[in-house]
Parts: C-alpha cells; sequence; structure tokens
C-alpha cells in the first residue's frame, strides 16, 4: 500500500475538512473531476485521495454511531483514507490498531494543523507539535500500531504563530518515525485562512527530511497554482482545500496539467447547477433524511454560485432550502450558458481571517516538554471535541 500511494507522483490529495469531506461531497468530487476530464478527451484513472473528514481517536474506539459514519466509504474509494485527531499516544495507537486490524481505512492521515480555538485551546491540532515529546511519541505510537499495513501521514502547519515556529523540528521528528510523507499549509495557526500561505517553508521542509516526501498546502485555487507549487518547492504533492469548495472538478484539472495534458475549461453553469442538484440528492442519501440533507447543503450554495449570475434574492433563498424540490424550483431559472471567467473560478473561496492569538493552555509555551499538569489538561481534548 505504501508502494501504490506514493506511485501517484506527484501526490493529489483532498485535505480533510470538517462538515464538509463526507462521502457525499468525496462522491461529487470524484465524479465531477472525472467528467470534466472525459469531455476533454482524456480518460485514465482518478488516483487522487479523497480524506474523509477528521476523526477523533477517542470517539472512534467508543464506536460512536456519528464517527463510524465519518470513516464508512462507497465501494468505488480507490483508497479509503482517514485523518485521525488524538492527544494521548496510546489513544492514537489503539485507534490506529482498531483500524489496520479491522481494515476500516488504506491511508491514516494525523492531525497537527488544526487551528480551531476548541482544539487549541487544549493543546491539540496545531498547538500540539510544540510539545516535542508527546508529539513525538504520538506519531511514533500511529506508526508502531500501524505494523507496516497502513501508510500513516502527517498534516501540520508552520508553527503557532511567527515566534513559536515548530515545522521543521515536527517534520524531522515524523520523518524518523518512519511516516510515508509530511504534509505542511504553509501557515502559522495564527494566520488561520487569512494571509498568504508561505510557500518557502514548504520547499525548506523538502531540503530538511530529504528521505521523506512532502506535500505542500495552501493557497492552490486552480491547475497553474498546483503546478507552480511543485515547482518552486520540490514537493511531491498537493494538497487542495479551499479551492475544491464550489469547484469539485478541481482535482481533475490538476491531473490534466500534472499529466502535461491540456487543462479542461471551466464548465458552463448548466454543468454547475447539476452538479449542486447531485451534491444534495447525495446528502440526503447520506443522511437518510431530506430535511437534513438539504439544511447542509446550504452552506455550499455561495461556494457553486460564485461567479454566476443568479439574484441576490435567490441566492438568499438557496441558503434556505428544506427539499430537494425547492433547489430544483430556485434554480430552475438561471441561465445555463453562462460562463465562468478564469479570474473568477481561480479566485480564493471559503474562510479568511485575520491575524489573531491562538487560544493555548495556560503556560503553554513556557517549555517545550509536557508538564504532569499540561499532561491531565491535554487529556481532556480527548473528550472535548466531536468526532467530526
Amino acid at each position: 500500500m505504501f508502494a501504490d500511494l506514493l506511485a501517484q507522483d506527484p501526490v493529489i490529495e483532498l485535505a480533510p475538512m470538517a462538515g464538509v469531506t463526507n462521502r457525499a461531497f468525496r462522491r461529487v468530487c470524484r465524479e465531477a473531476s472525472a467528467s470534466i476530464r472525459e469531455r476533454a478527451g482524456q480518460v485514465d484513472a482518478d488516483q487522487t485521495i479523497y480524506v474523509a473528514e477528521m476523526t477523533t481517536s477517542q470517539a472512534l474506539l467508543m464506536r460512536h454511531p456519528e464517527t463510524i459514519s465519518l470513516v464508512t466509504f462507497d465501494g468505488d474509494e480507490s483508497t479509503r483514507s482517514i485523518q485521525l485527531y488524538g492527544v494521548d499516544p496510546e489513544i492514537v495507537g489503539r485507534a490506529v490498531a482498531m483500524v489496520v486490524n479491522e481494515d476500516m481505512a488504506d491511508h491514516i492521515d494525523l492531525n497537527f494543523g488544526c487551528p480551531v480555538p476548541k482544539v487549541t485551546r487544549k493543546g491539540g491540532g496545531s498547538a500540539l507539535p510544540w510539545k516535542r515529546d508527546l508529539y513525538s511519541d504520538i506519531v511514533n505510537s500511529a506508526v508502531r500500531n500501524a505494523q507496516g499495513k497502513v501508510p500513516v501521514t502527517v498534516k501540520m502547519r508552520v508553527g503557532i504563530d511567527d515566534d513559536h515556529i515548530t515545522y521543521l523540528d515536527a517534520g524531522k521528528i515524523a520523518s524518523d518515525a518512519g511516516v510515508t510523507w509530511v504534509a505542511l499549509h504553509g501557515r502559522t495557526a495564527a494566520q488561520y485562512y487569512g494571509g498568504q500561505a508561505d510557500w518557502t517553508t514548504i520547499a525548506r521542509l523538502v531540503e530538511h527530511i530529504p528521505n521523506t516526501p512532502v506535500l505542500g498546502n495552501g493557497d492552490i485555487w486552480c491547475a497553474d497554482d498546483a503546478q507552480r507549487m511543485l515547482y518552486e518547492t520540490g514537493a511531491r504533492g498537493v494538497v487542495i482545500g479551499r479551492g475544491c469548495l464550489g469547484r469539485p472538478w478541481l482535482f481533475g484539472q490538476i491531473r490534466s496539467a500534472i499529466s502535461g495534458q491540456e487543462v479542461p475549461p471551466e464548465p458552463h453553469a448548466g454543468i454547475i447547477l447539476d452538479l449542486m442538484q447531485r451534491h444534495a440528492q447525495l446528502l440526503v442519501e447520506m443522511h437518510g433524511d431530506e430535511f437534513h440533507g438539504c439544511r447542509e447543503m446550504r452552506k455550499h450554495m455561495a461556494w457553486y454560485l460564485k461567479g454566476i449570475v443568479v439574484g441576490s434574492e435567490t441566492r438568499g433563498q438557496l441558503g434556505l432550502i428544506n427539499s430537494l424540490s425547492d433547489l430544483d424550483e430556485l434554480l430552475a431559472p438561471i441561465d445555463r450558458e453562462q460562463l465562468l471567467t478564469s479570474e473568477i473560478a481561480n479566485s480564493p473561496r471559503g474562510r479568511t481571517t485575520p491575524t489573531k492569538k491562538v487560544n493555548l493552555p495556560d503556560g503553554w509555551l513556557n517549555s517545550q516538554t509536557m508538564s504532569i499538569a499540561e499532561k491531565s489538561t491535554v487529556r481532556e481534548a480527548e473528550l472535548s471535541v466531536s468526532g467530526g
């Protein structure tokens, strides 16, 4: 399996995003990316790795139904990829062993990049690599319990803020532990999703851990961005997050670009509207409830419709849909022949926030090794973060 993943060179990976990268979204990405390439006469297989939503190790071990749903895959997902979050080496190790022994996934990614306050204030996510001993114990426990049967990878950020950089040490620790690759988002936790990703950090990490592949993440909005990141950094692959929101066909365009083929053009509005209906239907099927599925679809409306002339009233109503018939009725009058401009299609989307102070446990930055009190505090993160 390790060889199979690394053979996908360069690697293209969907970044796990809470509340987004569920089964329905992953299927839409696969279908839209295959379709856009088929229309361009390109039919080779899609080897993209579509990672599921972040899963809490503790909740997985307790077999919470919602958590088990997060790590449930469609039969045609070529690489069943999950991301585990955890702050206790033993719990993370047991969760990895469970995944391996029960054949639940083909790839396990470890989350050390989440900047969300409810995670960092307990010392988890992007705050955790600051504590080198805890971070090392978790990564080594995961690799050891994977038993060489399932590849373990790490996703992280540059550091907590500009004064507390962690990625070089964290990358070396992960490399020495034997992870399959390290994915680096070129932002600190303090940057959240604002500012501009610093790709030079990715290039430095490539040089720092020459024996372990590095994947680059941050500000890849189009196929040209992906190619440029690979060229400028020497990364072995790219990780796509917000760039695919409302543009699930982006993976197909990137695959064409890095394969030396012509990049398929942006789809016209009619294809996008059809994708919206398909996405909503899949969400309804996944939840087994029309209202629940349509309510979840609401968050995707602005992303899909970016650059399409719709009208403010219709946009507002689409954000309140309760049924598939509501969606069909509201989409019907929209001009299906509209074309997206490349400027609109390739522009940033999703969350943007200014730099802000990271929420951390009291005294967290005083030392890069764990105190007894901090060990107690950080364990609480296992229980305070939901499976999604």
